[in-house]
């Protein structure tokens, strides 16, 4: 064992000598993994804005702990597990990233700026137009959801901590955040960062399962064209109002994510082209950043290295795997219920997270023929994606609360 007094002008070092192997190894492993983030985000494997800072606050973060008092060790980011009201009081005024954690993210509001950027996005006309399949290809889409869920309760997790891992399936990053803020406080952090890792290296993986699971031949399924009526704006605000307040009535746990979501999507078509603007670069892009370097500090060793990972890692690849397989069987429902003139692989863009599966689908399309267009329709799978995830988390928040008598 090195000679700790010696190492205390290295502090980040003495604290490595001075940990037991789990988290000292722990430690090495995350700041490695933080630069290959970094790396993947540079190379545009992964998500830049996101995985950038995610990866140097985590490497960071496990870099510099340091002693406190009492030979307790910790760092000067954020104490994510602080609940207690007078020391909470006393890291605010310490961990600089604190005030960030506790009024934005513990919270949800980080989620709820990130919807609303989101819904300054989206066209609601994509869905407008194909309103039934482009549901139906999304709610197929869901079946990670709906297995992950059972298959968490079976490997041990609490009803609570499998209902917010199997949020993963809607590959929704904000939604995973706020599901698992409601219904597992305690654990809310490796299942985001599980969520969010998975987001980035999952999508990389659905072209090949495109392959696998769709022909060449149907692959290149040229879409006839369509005589698609345009959707006034006035139209769309009409949808966006209905829609929330119908969805705010039926599913009020997730009502403040279903406002923001459509409040951008009535910014959008009001023609506030200040606040649009706002909202979906400044608002929308500064909140993914903060995100992602918020989630990064919050891999800290001694955070993140609950026996649980183990089992949200299996479930979290399970579900998006799931998700992306029942997009893909939906799309096929479609192609042989319209006699072989729908393109099946629009169903992987029933997994959210727009515009990300919409390319990937229209991308993998054009490999093989470059005259099938068929992004207006993924568009709105993908759009109903959002909108889906939404539900059926809210469906497993009320499910779970009224099981545990909350509700």
């Amino acid at each position: 064992m090195p000679d700790i007094q010696f190492l205390q002008l290295f502090q980040g070092l003495a604290t490595l000598a001075a940990s037991e192997p789990k988290i000292l190894f722990g430690r090495i492993f995350l700041m490695l993994l933080g630069i290959a983030l970094i790396y993947l985000g540079k190379k545009g494997i992964l998500e830049a804005l996101l995985m950038i800072p995610m990866g140097l606050g985590m490497a960071a973060v496990n870099a510099g702990v340091l002693f406190f008092e009492g030979g307790r060790m910790g760092t000067l980011f954020l104490e994510p597990l602080e609940s207690e009201t007078d020391a909470l009081m006393n890291v605010l005024q310490i961990n600089f990233l604190q005030p960030l954690y506790t009024f934005t993210f513990s919270n949800g509001l980080i989620a709820v700026l990130v919807f609303l950027g989101i819904g300054t996005l989206l066209d609601v006309g994509y869905v407008m137009q194909r309103p039934f399949r482009s549901m139906f290809i999304a709610v197929c889409a869901e079946l990670g959801t709906l297995v992950a869920f059972p298959l968490g309760v079976v490997l041990g997790l609490p009803i609570n901590e499998a209902a917010a891992t199997a949020t993963i399936g809607g590959a929704d990053g904000p939604m995973v955040l706020f599901a698992a803020l409601v219904l597992a406080p305690e654990i809310f952090v490796p299942i985001t960062v599980v969520g969010y890792l998975y987001l980035g290296l999952t999508y990389g993986g659905y072209p090949y399962l495109i392959k696998l699971m769709v022909p060449p031949k149907i692959r290149g399924t040229v879409m006839p064209i369509e005589k698609a009526r345009v959707i006034s704006s006035g139209e769309k605000m009409v949808f966006a109002v209905v829609a929330c307040v119908g969805l705010c009535l039926l599913f009020p746990v997730a009502a403040p994510l279903f406002m923001a979501l459509f409040l951008g999507v009535i910014i959008r078509e009001s023609g506030l082209t200040y606040f649009q603007e706002l909202f979906s670069n400044q608002v929308l892009y500064g909140a993914t950043f903060f995100l992602g370097l918020t989630l990064g500090v919050l891999c800290e060793a001694r955070t993140i290295l609950d026996e649980k990972v183990l089992i949200l890692l299996v479930l979290g690849i399970i579900a998006l795997t799931f998700s992306a397989i029942g997009g893909l069987l939906g799309g096929y429902v479609l192609y042989f219920l319209s006699g072989g003139k729908y393109n099946p692989v629009i169903g992987i863009a029933g997994v959210s997270c727009v515009p990300t599966t919409a390319k990937v689908a229209q991308k993998t399309v054009s490999a093989v023929n470059p005259d099938s267009i068929i992004l207006p329709h993924a568009l709105g799978a993908n759009i109903s994606g959002v909108i889906t995830s939404a539900i059926f988390a809210a469906v497993l928040i009320t499910v779970v609360k009224a099981a545990q008598g909350n509700l």
